[in-house]
């Protein structure tokens, strides 16, 4: 949640976590631990869950309020809008359309029901 106030286009905050290959993002998505990956590019992840800077904890919404850019193998969120303080913080997660679906209930108006884009 905002804790002060957040004008449009800020940077909020940097996503980190393990930088792991795709291979091993597989392998930990199988597993039974607690994971928090983010996609860098066609090979490497983040995982959130080992040494994550509390980024991993920014939920879904299908009309956010951040967005992550991605610079190199680095990841950022930026505020889209005014923020105010106590507002939670949200990212489209924008899982593909070609992975299992996963079940959106953020209450946003125009909510596609899914995290996965259509």
């Amino acid at each position: 949640f905002a804790g002060e106030d957040i004008p449009p286009r800020r940077k909020i905050i940097e996503y980190t976590g393990e930088l792991i290959s795709r291979r091993e993002t597989k392998r930990r998505a199988e597993g039974k631990e607690l994971i928090y990956l983010f996609t860098v590019n066609s090979y490497w992840c983040r995982d959130g869950s080992v040494g994550g800077s509390g980024a991993e904890f920014i939920n879904h919404c299908c009309e956010p309020n951040t967005e992550a850019r991605v610079v190199g193998d680095r990841i950022f969120y930026h505020s889209l809008r005014d923020i105010r303080p106590g507002e939670e913080l949200t990212l489209d997660y924008c899982f593909d359309k070609n992975v299992d679906k996963h079940v959106c209930k953020c209450g946003a108006k125009n909510c596609r029901g899914t995290l996965n884009l259509k």
